[in-house]
């Protein structure tokens, strides 16, 4: 998704194109938005520890700076405790220390390594060896999985930049039996080998795509913690329960469900409850759909289409007359005409329909017509021209058939003998 080398290139990014750096986003995952670059805190370069984001962003870590002098968008070594492996710093200063209070890190914490240098260009070359052999590797893994018949699927592969150890990232629904499979692997691949289970929202996350929205996935660009999506959020937004339309590109359901879920709870506390049905003298008048927001409800009758829009409070007065026996003659005195906004745009999409592309493809096959007519109207005038020009001494003993070429090809001669009229006359 990004480029590898673009923060230690003194020219323009190669990877993203955008005539900037990673530092303008869109080059790494999860980017982090320093909103305090512009205020007067402390100098980055004063901050014990750093955010590491390690394969386009897709895993980030802290680490302790250990005096050695890195900014945001460098490329650094740090201690993974079996060797060493490079990362990107996309955090520094005074907001790291607020992302780990927010994710609960202490300070003082032994288990966070340290960042051992910069890399050189040896270990840049060989780091991008390893990366280079993550997708043939992760194809690999998948072959060996199916020949031991597990139930399980590899979906990401990570190499160190040391080429000493590999994560593979999988998913099962199941407890799986590694033991057949790290010997296979580790025969095979001659590293160090290490089965990390994930959800599919974190694979999801890892692949990356385009949404229904027509953005990227918010698992893939700034979405980090998952939590419980279930259809009542659906159900609360008085959206059809459309497994199809609410399932995002992992098979479960959309993230986005929760997004705007607390407005229409709050919303909903001003909607009232137990009025399907509303009774006046006309009949008993049903209701059909509510708009949470604009907190109208619309109604209908049994025998009559069409819907009858109300306020909240007209529902609630209606409610109160029922409750005291009373019935209102008609809704349709209560009814009022929703707002149409007016808009400044075409929508030249909708324009569009089946019939007008109809209209179009008769229009063209009429053309067509046209245009073949009139090539046979030419042609025959031709013929005509020649039998004019080939009038005289000689020109009367062509046959027939000859002097009307096209006639004869366009009205064949059917059913008639050889020896008819159309045969040549002779002097």
């Amino acid at each position: 998704m990004g480029c590898t080398g673009c923060s230690v290139s003194t020219d323009l990014p190669k990877g993203c194109q955008s005539n900037g750096h990673c530092l303008t986003g869109g080059c790494n995952k999860l980017n982090t938005f320093n909103w305090l670059s512009d205020m007067p805190v402390a100098p980055a370069s004063n901050s014990p520890y750093l955010e590491v984001s390690f394969k386009n962003g897709s895993r980030k870590g802290f680490y302790k700076r250990n005096s050695v002098h890195a900014d945001t968008g460098d490329l650094v070594c740090v201690d993974t405790g079996s060797g060493y492996h490079i990362g990107k710093v996309s955090l520094s200063g005074e907001l790291v220390r607020l992302q780990m209070k927010k994710k609960r890190i202490r300070t003082d914490n032994d288990e966070i390594r340290n960042i051992l240098r910069t890399p050189v260009t040896e270990e840049l070359s060989k780091w991008e060896e390893a990366v280079a052999m993550e997708h043939d590797t992760m194809l690999k893994s998948r072959s060996i999985a199916k020949e031991l018949n597990l139930a399980m699927k590899v979906g990401d592969v990570e190499f160190q930049a040391d080429k000493r150890k590999a994560t593979f990232y999988y998913i099962a629904d199941q407890r799986v039996d590694f033991r057949e499979l790290i010997k296979r692997y580790a025969s095979e691949f001659r590293v160090k080998i290490e089965m990390r289970q994930i959800g599919a929202r974190q694979e999801a996350g890892k692949i990356g795509g385009i949404g229904s929205c027509g953005r990227e996935l918010c698992c893939s660009t700034w979405l980090t913690e998952f939590k419980s999506v279930t259809t009542s959020a659906a159900r609360y937004q008085n959206l059809a329960i459309n497994q199809s339309k609410l399932s995002g590109q992992c098979g479960r359901l959309k993230c986005c469900l929760n997004y705007e879920l607390n407005t229409y709870l709050d919303a909903l506390q001003f909607i009232p409850k137990k009025v399907d049905k509303l009774q006046t003298e006309k009949g008993t008048a049903k209701l059909i759909k509510t708009d949470i927001l604009k907190r109208m409800m619309w109604y209908a009758y049994p025998d009559a289409p069409t819907l009858l829009p109300l306020t909240v409070e007209q529902v609630l007065e209606i409610q109160a007359m029922n409750k005291e026996d009373k019935k209102p003659a008609d809704l349709a005195f209560y009814a009022i005409e929703p707002e149409v906004e007016e808009t400044d745009f075409t929508d030249t999409v909708g324009q569009v329909s089946l019939k007008s592309l109809e209209k179009k493809a008769r229009n063209k096959r009429g053309r067509g017509r046209n245009q073949r007519k009139q090539g046979q109207n030419q042609n025959r005038g031709k013929g005509q021209g020649q039998k004019a020009a080939g009038k005289g001494p000689q020109g009367n003993n062509k046959p027939k058939s000859e002097k009307s070429g096209n006639r004869s090809r366009r009205r064949p001669n059917r059913g008639k003998p050889s020896g008819g009229g159309n045969q040549p006359k002779k002097e």
